[in-house]
């Protein structure tokens, strides 16, 4: 028995020094990273029935960290960021009914019935207990940028949006 515990305190010693010493510790490192999203991008505009909205001249502080494209899945869009603040901001686009898919990706916000001029374009503005939205509906497909950042980091996501396709 005793050579058993003292087997174990000498394990426990050589995994702490390997621990401490071998593998790296950061606490400073930021563990949220950047992504890039161009190839998604040209993919989702070769293959979305509608624009395809992608933000243009945002300050290098705001960083990506999330992009899909579902076909299937009412040809859903979604780029996800995180503002200088570090609040969350996406961008979100599909061909699903209106009403379901934004509360749906807003996480249950309701229209006010109020709408924000951004850029000359009219967006419904939507609030929720947890992520606020700017929404509106063209060419077959809605738009919602939304998440929990301030409400002029949302418009202005809004308003550096591009709508584009790419022809094969």
């Amino acid at each position: 028995m005793r050579g058993m515990i003292l087997s174990l305190i000498v394990i426990g010693a050589v995994v702490g020094v390997i621990y401490t010493f071998f593998i790296p510790h950061d606490d400073k490192a930021d563990p949220v990273q950047r992504v890039d999203y161009r190839v998604e991008l040209l993919t989702a505009r070769r293959a979305a029935p509608y624009p395809v909205a992608a933000p243009v001249g945002l300050p290098a502080t705001w960083k990506a960290t999330s992009v899909t494209y579902d076909q299937g899945g009412g040809h859903a869009w979604h780029l996800g960021f995180l503002d200088a603040a570090g609040q969350y901001v996406a961008v979100e686009q599909s061909t699903s009914p209106v009403k379901d898919y934004v509360s749906d990706v807003s996480q249950n916000a309701r229209n006010t019935g109020r709408t924000q001029d951004i850029g000359g374009t009219s967006w419904q503005r939507w609030k929720g207990s947890r992520y606020d939205a700017l929404v509106r509906t063209e060419n077959g497909a809605t738009t919602v940028v939304t998440g929990t950042a301030s409400s002029g980091d949302l418009a202005r996501m809004a308003g550096s949006l591009q709508f584009a396709r790419t022809q094969d």
